[in-house]
């Protein structure tokens, strides 16, 4: 429901606020690498500015963000994979001394991200948990962070799917590891973690319960979301209530608050997931 269909708007727009104040009239280039959503996002919050935006996208991301990114003039360059788009972002933003901003191990995305927290602990201040889904650990960085400094009792979880889960294993592990990633109706939380995040200490930090879940719970949520709530919802927005309806997090006697992060799905995808029997 926000604007760009995600909550990636925030931190966006955020970062371009904050790039404005720094440098005024002479804006370096942007350089980000995105699922979909986040090179949205950017291109709306650079749109009518004179700040130039270069946003690099697995080949296979959804119609749906693509068009919208190039509708608002960023320059896209489509990759292999989401970790094959971080990388040649990161080596651009180095070899022309351009900005590169990741899209959630970065300080201003992750406060933008944190004021969805802000905004459930005020309007719900009796929360006891937050159930969110968990990508590259920006979002759930900032709603963790909100709930610390505002709530003593409203707790934080994650939800992530199997077939992309570098939280799980790195928490297992007890350090950031590479996964085989694999194919997921999640797009837009599939892919490896930067090593040099700052997102993984603060999720094993002050997130002490990730669920995964499959391909088929999240299926069934975007199916029920559509159905019951009239919600259009993505794979990636829909993880947290497939956490739920799969029975993967404890939730007798809690007030339970779930975040639908975005709702950028192809319309085909969406009409066969709901069709399905």
């Amino acid at each position: 429901m926000q604007p760009t269909c995600s909550y990636k708007v925030r931190g966006a727009f955020n970062t371009v606020l904050r790039l404005a104040e720094e440098h005024g009239a002479n804006p370096p280039l942007i350089v980000t690498a995105s699922a979909g959503n986040h090179g949205r996002a950017m291109a709306w919050a650079v749109r009518g500015s004179n700040i130039a935006l270069t946003v690099y996208v697995p080949e296979k991301a959804p119609r749906a963000k693509l068009e919208a990114i190039a509708a608002s003039g960023a320059t896209i360059v489509r990759c292999r994979d989401y970790d094959d788009a971080e990388r040649r972002a990161k080596e651009q933003a180095s070899r022309e001394q351009a900005r590169y901003v990741s899209p959630y191990s970065h300080p201003d995305v992750i406060a933008g991200a944190g004021t969805v927290g802000l905004e459930i602990i005020d309007e719900w201040p009796d929360v006891d948990l937050i159930v969110v889904p968990i990508g590259g650990g920006g979002l759930i960085s900032g709603v963790a962070l909100a709930a610390e400094a505002l709530s003593k009792r409203a707790r934080v979880a994650g939800a992530e799917v199997e077939a992309s889960c570098p939280f799980t294993r790195g928490m297992a592990a007890g350090r950031i590891v590479e996964i085989d990633v694999q194919p997921t109706l999640a797009d837009g939380l599939s892919g490896n973690l930067d090593p040099d995040t700052v997102t993984f200490d603060i999720v094993r930090r002050l997130v002490p319960e990730i669920a995964l879940v499959s391909e088929p719970q999240v299926r069934g949520a975007i199916a029920g979301l559509m159905k019951y709530e009239e919600l259009r919802t993505e794979g990636a927005g829909a993880v947290g209530v497939a956490a739920l309806t799969g029975r993967k997090l404890e939730t007798r006697g809690r007030r339970v608050a779930v975040v639908l992060s975005g709702a950028n799905i192809d319309q085909e995808l969406l009409s066969e997931i709901v069709a399905a029997p």
